[in-house]
């Protein structure tokens, strides 16, 4: 039996194993942030709640997307791709939402400035979904596919990061730490780039150009004035 069990493990694809860990270490550190006593669930906005569901769908999907990218699952793969195209809008909309509502009552972390979480959640969520966006438009090539796909599941690690490392206590650094983190995982791609392709897929550095141009921006944005006198008009 523990033989065909690991038969099982062993035919989940390079892609899907990352997309499944992925998705589970995201869902891992919110869970384990709301079980430690720091989400005031009876508290905080509805939009809090539906936002939560939404991701929650989103990770599901790609999950189960991830394991029927070949063979008999692949026109179901497409269908709940198209599934995933009608929400992409939906989850911009709702993260937007939800920082703003977290601006308006105060349930954004105090170690981050009005200006700070204003850029993290949109820039994040923007990238998130130009990089979902490339891997819909590529769908007919593969290779692109899985790797932007991927790609975008590591930016939107970032929340999950900001509720699993102490950041109170390595603020301004823990941006570049949690750049790190995900850069790592866009290591772990280009590590099997090469040793199935024998180079590095140009949507792997697209990837990682992404991750940092994410941090950058978000960086650049705090500290300019004029986003922080926007941020500040959104606060309760």
């Amino acid at each position: 039996m523990a033989t065909a069990a690991g038969t099982r493990a062993s035919r989940l694809s390079f892609w899907a194993r990352m997309m499944i860990g992925l998705s589970l270490f995201i869902v891992f550190g919110f869970a384990q942030f709301g079980l430690r006593g720091f989400v005031p669930y009876a508290q905080v906005p509805i939009i809090f709640h539906v936002h939560a569901v939404a991701m929650l769908t989103w990770l599901a999907l790609a999950s189960t997307q991830s394991l029927l990218g070949r063979g008999a699952g692949l026109e179901l793969h497409r269908r709940l791709g198209r599934a995933s195209a009608v929400m992409l809008p939906a989850i911009v909309i709702l993260a937007s939402m939800t920082c703003l509502a977290a601006l308006r009552t105060g349930m954004f972390p105090p170690f981050f400035t009005p200006g700070y979480f204003l850029a993290l959640v949109h820039v994040s969520v923007l990238i998130f979904a130009a990089l979902v966006g490339m891997a819909m438009a590529r769908r007919g090539r593969p290779d692109w596919h899985k790797r932007l796909m991927l790609g975008s599941t590591i930016v939107i690690m970032d929340p999950a990061l900001g509720r699993l490392l102490p950041m109170p206590f390595i603020m301004p650094w823990g941006e570049w730490l949690s750049m790190a983190i995900q850069l790592a995982m866009v290591a772990l791609i280009a590590r099997h780039d090469r040793r199935t392709e024998t180079r590095i897929h140009p949507a792997t550095v697209t990837v990682a150009l992404a991750v940092v141009l994410a941090h950058v921006v978000v960086e650049l944005l705090a500290i300019t004035p004029p986003w922080i006198a926007f941020a500040q008009g959104f606060v309760g």
